[in-house]
């Protein structure tokens, strides 16, 4: 994942974003703009984007004293997650290979994503159902896959978003789960799932879950903690959702 020029009036969009998120006067929305558009004057186009999310969002809470603003876009994604995970249980029992249906709607899944503009889970998941129906993949290893996963002793599983968590469960549960580790994020970063995010939702029940000890919207492994490092150098397969990722 590169970060180019065109990068940037989306970092600027998103910081304004998650400013008006947490606080309710331009006065602290101007302060964040004012500080992320100084790290942007100095940030390394060779580092990735999630490098300039983590310093973006961080700022918003320091500003703001907001320890999560997208925690309500979280709460109600996860809702809309859970009902869509009810009824897509049910198709999947009754499609003609339910684990490659769970597969596609987890590849589908990556849409429900705040950081773009364009993406709004509400208006996308009926549209995200009808592609992983009927959709073609552009780039198709599912035998590859699942012979990987067959043979794997340990999979870890990087989660990305709230409500399409939901979706990763449905694929979860077609994998040997007594040899996956789900990880989610270490604080909170944009719409990313956290530990927190997880609760009530019997995640726990159907896979052991962790956190990546990193609050980046994306894995930076020189910044996540040493437990989820060895599981991730452990690893014989790596599902990686999402971009930052």
């Amino acid at each position: 994942m590169k970060t180019y020029l065109d990068c940037i009036p989306c970092f600027l969009r998103q910081a304004m974003e998650a400013g008006r998120m947490a606080a309710d006067d331009e006065r602290t929305v101007a302060r964040i703009m004012r500080q992320v558009l100084r790290e942007a004057a100095d940030f390394s186009l060779d580092l990735t984007p999630p490098h300039m999310g983590q310093r973006i969002h961080r700022i918003v809470r320091d500003v703001t004293g907001h320890p999560d603003p997208y925690r309500e876009v979280k709460v109600r994604q996860n809702r809309l997650g859970a009902d869509w995970y009810r009824h897509l249980k049910r198709k999947a029992e009754q499609a003609p290979d339910p684990r490659d249906f769970a597969l596609r709607l987890a590849v589908a899944g990556n849409i429900i994503d705040l950081g773009p503009p364009e993406n709004r889970p509400d208006e996308t998941l009926e549209v995200m159902e009808q592609n992983a129906l009927s959709g073609n993949l552009v780039i198709d290893d599912r035998a590859a896959f699942w012979r990987a996963v067959e043979r794997a002793g340990r999979i870890l599983y990087l989660a990305d978003n709230a409500g399409e968590i939901f979706l990763d469960r449905l694929l979860v549960e077609y994998l040997p789960r007594d040899r996956v580790t789900l990880a989610v994020r270490g604080g909170p970063a944009i719409n990313d799932v956290t530990l927190e995010d997880l609760d009530g939702t019997g995640f726990g029940e159907i896979a052991e879950v962790i956190d990546n000890g990193s609050d980046a919207p994306g894995t930076i492994l020189e910044d996540c903690s040493a437990p989820f490092l060895r599981r991730y150098h452990a690893a014989d397969v790596i599902i990686s959702k999402g971009q930052g990722n």
